[in-house]
């Protein structure tokens, strides 16, 4: 089983300790959920994680080996979901899947897709949230990154697309080691496997809802 390691992750915004060596560990098979408040540094860690955004300091390890973020994105060991939509909304569906996968199993798996195959012949611009979120979901899913980073896969879409998509990450969990931060804390909780905290520039282990509350997370209203 492979494993990324973060040892000693720290960045700092002028007085503003954001994230205070902070450590944190993946594995294929795992889906790891990361909640916090907004302006808490999620973003600022994925990005950092991505190669986005450069840390004070950083020691990530594929497997015990030091690696640079660079590399890991370079060799396909690491993707990344962005926050925001990331396909061209000229392009039809059926143009965008081959240029992610030509010629394979992959591509023909995507087409006949239930989900996908219904949508084929729109633009990416026609499409729904949900719809396009799914879309850009299943792209990454099948591709080689054993690892992955997903920045909201469930934030203003449609219910019917989280079942949906929350289907399609379990079903590739197998072969991938996933890092979720999304505000939809229940359709995150529905699917990881550990949960993470970060409050004050620190990690905290969270086991279930009620822990998300005593961290600070979620008010006593929210549950």
């Amino acid at each position: 089983m492979n494993k990324l390691s973060v040892v000693e992750l720290s960045k700092q915004f002028g007085k503003r300790r954001l994230l205070d060596a902070i450590s944190l560990e993946l594995a294929q098979g795992q889906i790891v959920s990361l909640f916090g408040r907004n302006g808490c540094g999620k973003s600022t860690l994925l990005q950092i994680l991505f190669g986005v955004c450069k840390a004070d300091t950083l020691d990530i390890r594929y497997n015990d080996q030091e690696l640079t973020p660079k590399f890991l994105i370079k060799s396909q060991i690491l993707g990344c979901l962005p926050q925001h939509g990331f396909l061209p909304k000229s392009m039809k569906v059926r143009d965008v899947i081959p240029l992610f996968y030509p010629q394979s199993e992959a591509q023909d798996r995507i087409f006949y897709d239930p989900y996908i195959s219904t949508i084929a012949h729109q633009k990416i611009g026609a499409l729904s949230l949900g719809q396009a979120r799914y879309l850009e979901v299943i792209l990454l899913l099948y591709m080689p990154h054993q690892f992955l980073l997903l920045d909201e896969p469930f934030s203003m879409i449609e219910p019917r697309y989280k079942e949906a998509i929350k289907e399609i990450l379990i079903s590739r969990k197998a072969k991938k080691g996933m890092l979720i931060t999304d505000h939809y804390y229940q359709d995150v909780l529905d699917i990881s496997d550990r949960n993470l905290v970060l409050d004050k520039g620190q990690l905290h282990q969270a086991l279930d809802i009620g822990a998300l509350q005593e961290l600070g997370y979620l008010a006593a209203r929210s549950i």
